[in-house]
């Protein structure tokens, strides 16, 4: 029992004084460049709306404000279009400092000092002419929007350049996203206190005017520039096979025929969609509302106080409570508490403690952790259903889903202060009911029906649950293992004759697959291939060849030998239950892989515990190729050893 706790404490990978320093400075890297992009698609239509045009006749400043926004709204909406082709000028750039620093050190430059002269109203050259102003801002945004996407294509792309281990990679993405929010919700604190702070010094008003928001720019601009130095000095890209696995691009149009194709992928980006745009309206129209209606913008930190507090507390949250409550049952309360909060916020008024309650239940949602792992589960979904595996397209929905999102929350926030008359140098004071009215109904109303349609949509429409999931993988598993389903696009192209030499993956005593048991009543477990009951929980690569996909939940994964013998390996029975708890992989799908690589850990105390059989199996999909599967040992193996030689033929 010693020994194998000891072998169970080797699996488990630590990460050394390099990797936590690396993981701190890409964490300070997205604390300057979420507020970049707090200030570019929130504030940005606060200040346009109240200091940008100040000066102006009334009537030319709220045509501006309205070109403004609409402006905003197309070329956002065209940066999802952009962004592959972004991605792919990234991932051709070859420099000594490597490809993804470079442009984090570009982009965050370019952007911030575009972003400063945007906030001087530029130059005031509305004043001069406002023709030519709407020309040049035109311009100007293109160019910021663009290296802001470089910076941001670049920073999430680094992950697999500073790191090969999955676990670790894990940890950046968590750091990345932690300091994130930060910087989104801290930006919400300080926002005021700023453009306040400043307009005084330049004027000796008490009032967040142009002066206050160009200082507000230049701080932003300036912390996005130290964060993404962090990055650049702090990280360093490696230069190995995982670098040259990520080639695959994502095209908009690889997207859309992706979500065509699989139903649920639809389902729920619809229904992450409506949420996601509740949300950010919401979080957009939370300064008027401190400002015009409490009369209260002093106060306007206290709303990102509560998102950062509640924050920090939902996301470690959730995986506690996924134990015991189902996701499609944490999404709903989420979205039950952001519809209360709605109802709150228009009854509240001018209630300090009903808003901040209507605060709280807002932030009190799981919707993003829910959608993310519900379309990973829709991977398998789409393989069982068409054959295809859309993983690239599940990890381009979300974020392009933000990107259209946020356009849309610019337009509709620089609207809803044009019509209720929240722009230029209005306060509370000149706010009448009808206002008033029209604000709640827009800012409130509107989202409160976005998030009511979306818990109709995931609660209806979304069919991939945990148990459901589980069958899906089971049925996949079944359909591979008996070759009704291939793992290879190119597997017509295998010579015919060809012999592969399968080593053991795991160490341990060998199976045949008619004797596993597979806690079913009937023993055994179809297709060709064999069975290990391990000595220890590390899965090696068993031959030369190119890791074509992995299960979302960590614990299969498909292999492709160089002759082109498809391969399955699968870490136990039923764990796909353990929704990728206590597995590592140590690859990236489409890796090369040499014979012996390690692949994956998996830890076996823990899938005994939760009552599940860690017999280790490996089956080939092609049973109608294969012309001769030869056993070499019929014994207790080390990982390496060769076990089986197996002889493919043409179909």
């Amino acid at each position: 029992m010693e020994e194998n706790v000891g072998q169970q404490v080797e699996t488990k990978k630590k990460l050394s004084w390099h990797q936590v320093n690396e993981g701190i400075a890409f964490a300070l890297g997205n604390l300057g460049h979420s507020a970049f992009y707090g200030a570019l698609s929130t504030y940005f239509i606060v200040y346009v709306t109240s200091g940008m045009f100040s000066g102006l006749p009334a009537s030319i400043a709220n045509k501006l404000i309205g070109l403004i926004t609409g402006l905003v709204v197309v070329i956002r909406l065209a940066e999802v279009v952009i962004d592959p082709i972004l991605g792919n000028v990234v991932d051709n750039t070859k420099t000594r400092w490597g490809k993804f620093k470079p442009w984090q050190v570009i982009g965050s430059i370019v952007s911030s000092v575009l972003l400063v002269i945007i906030f001087t109203g530029i130059f005031g050259l509305a004043k001069v002419n406002w023709v030519l102003f709407a020309i040049v801002f035109v311009i100007l945004f293109v160019v910021l929007d663009i290296f802001y996407s470089l910076a941001d294509v670049s920073y999430w792309g680094m992950v697999p350049a500073i790191s090969e281990d999955s676990h670790a990679r894990g940890i950046f993405t968590s750091l990345g996203s932690f300091t994130g929010s930060i910087g989104w919700n801290g930006l919400t604190m300080v926002v005021v206190p700023i453009t306040t702070y400043f307009t005084f010094v330049a004027t000796g008003k008490h009032t967040q005017g142009p002066q206050g928001w160009l200082a507000f720019a230049i701080i932003v601009g300036v912390v996005a520039v130290l964060s993404a130095l962090c990055v650049a000095f702090g990280t360093t890209e490696k230069n190995n096979a995982i670098r040259q696995a990520a080639n695959e691009k994502t095209s908009i149009k690889d997207v859309f025929v992706g979500i065509a194709k699989n139903d649920q992928i639809l389902w729920i980006s619809l229904a992450y969609l409506m949420y996601s745009l509740a949300y950010v309206v919401t979080n957009g129209v939370l300064f008027y509302l401190f400002k015009f209606v409490v009369g209260k913008p002093g106060e306007f930190w206290i709303a990102g106080a509560v998102a950062t507090v509640i924050g920090f507390g939902t996301a470690p949250l959730y995986p506690i409570l996924n134990r015991f409550i189902p996701r499609k049952v944490l999404f709903a309360i989420g979205q039950i508490c952001m519809i209360l909060s709605y109802v709150i916020f228009i009854a509240a008024h001018t209630n300090m403690t009903l808003l901040i309650i209507g605060l709280i239940l807002f932030n009190f949602t799981f919707a993003q952790l829910v959608v993310v792992l519900s379309l990973t589960d829709s991977i398998e979904y789409g393989q069982l259903k068409n054959g295809n595996r859309n993983e690239a397209v599940v990890l381009a929905v979300r974020p392009m889903l933000d990107k259209i999102t946020g356009a849309f929350s610019n337009g509709i926030v620089g609207s809803i202060a044009l019509v209720a008359g929240m722009t230029g140098s209005a306060t509370a004071a000149d706010m009448t009911s009808h206002d008033i009215n029209t604000f709640n109904t827009l800012a409130f109303y509107l989202p409160l029906a976005c998030s009511i349609l979306s818990l109709l949509i995931f609660m209806f429409k979304v069919k991939i649950t945990e148990k459901q999931h589980a069958i899906i993988v089971d049925e996949l598993q079944a359909k591979l293992a008996t070759g009704d389903m291939s793992i290879s696009d190119d597997a017509s192209a295998v010579t015919a004759d060809v012999t592969t030499t399968v080593l053991a993956p795991v160490s341990g005593q060998i199976l045949p697959l008619d004797e596993v048991d597979n806690g079913r009543d009937q023993q055994g477990l179809p297709g060709t291939g064999f069975a290990i009951e391990p000595s220890d929980g590390r899965i090696y690569a068993p031959f030369d060849g190119t890791i074509k996909f992995t299960f979302s939940t960590k614990h299969t994964f498909g292999i492709v030998s160089e002759q082109g013998l498809e391969t399955i390996i699968h870490a136990g029975i039923d764990t796909v239950n353990l929704r990728g708890e206590g597995f590592t992989t140590y690859y990236q799908d489409g890796q090369q892989v040499h014979t012996g690589d390690l692949l994956l850990t998996f830890d076996r105390d823990l899938i005994r515990q939760s009552g599940y059989n860690d017999v280790v199996i490996t089956f080939f999909t092609q049973p109608g190729r294969i012309t001769q599967a030869t056993p070499l040992v019929s014994k207790v193996v080390d990982h390496g050893d060769q076990v089986m030689q197996v002889t493919l033929g043409d179909k």
